[in-house]
């Protein structure tokens, strides 16, 4: 890093600019402390100041959260949703767990690289390798575990993907500087029995959030039995079944916005699917965005400046369950319902309206309408998770049977999470880019 590029991210610092949360970290050497951008405390001198991509990079150098600004818990680097690189592409599987399930080389085998090169790319650019990344994480899980349920010690480290009590303790003392019972002696009240309350989330994001907009969409598109938006717009809750790694589970995210977080509860049968489902939820609601580049690029257009002046924060949703999302694309409304009777996996215990998973590809292979789809996404030969290669994806998409120009779009914006897909009807501006399923989104929300 340049000095003047360590000016420019001082500067932030400085003005405690929470646009920058997540995006970097900066650590100060006199106190062996690393913050958010945004940390309240007094600005430290710049000479002792370090700067780092990610919180696992500023751990890696011996620095410990801040217990002030809880570094741990910003939103992630919209830098992540944008690139389709294999940097890009590892970051999104390491937050969906996939080093915690297979480890580095499960994690290079997706990737189609050796464990030697991901971890080679990933210290040059973000200073911590794939383990490294993975570990921040697990702390991340384990302190929100520890205040906010009252499971015994033990079985939270091995719910947050540690592999042993010594390495969770040494990770918790490291990365907190105390042990895990300190740390849960700091919530103020008793956690209630996870059973009957569930893990409560709060789910950060940056800059303006268009609930409305985002909770619009949900509601439209509910599929009943796997997803449900109950309540008065302006405070609503949207509810979804999970099918996970370890179990299933059921989801709520309320649409009130009480801070720069939206409030979460999540009920799971495996408490090791807690990170994954975080990350997928996420996803679903685009909460790692970066809504001040979006409006840079996108208002600066005279075709999208009065829609994004007027509704400041739309996001573009992703999916909660990647392959669910494309299937109920080409068998539309009607058919996904039939499907959802004929073929979903009941819940041992209804919630409430929620009493179903969607079907896997694997049971619809011989659809007469998804079966194409969900053969290829059986065999693999179609890849829609969070480490997805978009342009192989979008190839494969064009060639299904049944995968018409509209649905390819709709599940490249969706299901990858894709920023920058072309409308499939010409409407849009190459300038518009890497922004385009932003701009879409504005223009399906804005009068015409």
């Amino acid at each position: 890093m340049t000095d003047d590029e360590g000016d420019t991210l001082y500067q932030a610092v400085s003005s405690r600019d929470a646009r920058f949360d997540g995006e970097f970290f900066f650590a100060v050497r006199t106190t062996g402390i690393y913050c958010r951008p945004s940390c309240p405390a007094v600005t430290p001198k710049r000479r002792n100041v370090a700067f780092f991509t990610t919180a696992a990079a500023a751990q890696g150098h011996g620095f410990r959260a801040c217990r002030r600004c809880r570094p741990d818990a910003v939103p992630g680097s919209a830098a992540w949703n944008v690139r389709a690189d294999v940097v890009g592409r590892a970051v999104r599987m390491i937050g969906d767990g996939v080093v915690d399930r297979e480890g580095v080389p499960g994690l290079a085998v997706r990737l189609g690289y050796s464990a030697r090169q991901v971890q080679r790319q990933l210290t040059a650019e973000l200073g911590a390798g794939p383990m490294a990344l993975a570990r921040a994480q697990r702390a991340h899980t384990a302190r929100l575990l520890l205040q906010t349920t009252a499971l015994p010690v033990t079985e939270v480290a091995f719910a947050a993907g540690f592999s042993s009590i010594r390495q969770f303790n040494d990770t918790i003392r490291a990365v907190y500087a105390r042990t895990p019972t300190e740390l849960r002696a700091e919530t103020p009240g008793a956690p209630g029995p996870r059973d009957a309350a569930g893990v409560p989330l709060r789910l950060a994001y940056r800059g303006p959030y268009a609930t409305r907009e985002v909770f619009d969409l949900l509601a439209a598109e509910a599929l009943p039995g796997v997803e449900e938006v109950t309540g008065p717009p302006g405070d609503r809750t949207y509810r979804r079944t999970l099918r996970l790694p370890y179990g299933p589970g059921v989801v709520a995210v309320g649409e009130r916005a009480p801070g720069r977080w939206l409030e979460a509860r999540l009920h799971l049968a495996e408490l090791r699917d807690l990170t994954t489902a975080v990350h997928r939820l996420r996803r679903l609601l685009d909460l790692d965005a970066d809504p001040y580049a979006v409006a840079e690029r996108l208002g600066a257009d005279p075709r999208l400046a009065a829609a994004v002046a007027a509704r400041p924060g739309v996001r573009s949703p992703g999916a909660a369950d990647p392959e669910e999302y494309a299937l109920r694309t080409v068998l539309g409304p009607e058919g996904s319902a039939r499907v959802l009777a004929e073929s979903g996996t009941p819940l041992d215990a209804p919630d409430g309206s929620l009493r179903a998973l969607f079907p896997a590809p694997a049971e619809l292979t011989g659809h007469p309408v998804a079966g194409p789809l969900a053969r290829a996404l059986a065999d693999g030969v179609l890849r829609l998770d969070p480490g997805a290669d978009r342009d192989e994806a979008a190839r494969v998409l064009g060639a299904v049977p049944g995968v018409g120009a509209r649905a390819a779009a709709r599940i490249r914006v969706r299901s990858l999470g894709d920023p920058d897909v072309p409308a499939p009807d010409g409407a849009d501006a190459p300038e518009w880019a890497p922004w385009r399923s932003y701009a879409q989104r504005y223009r399906d929300v804005s009068p015409r």
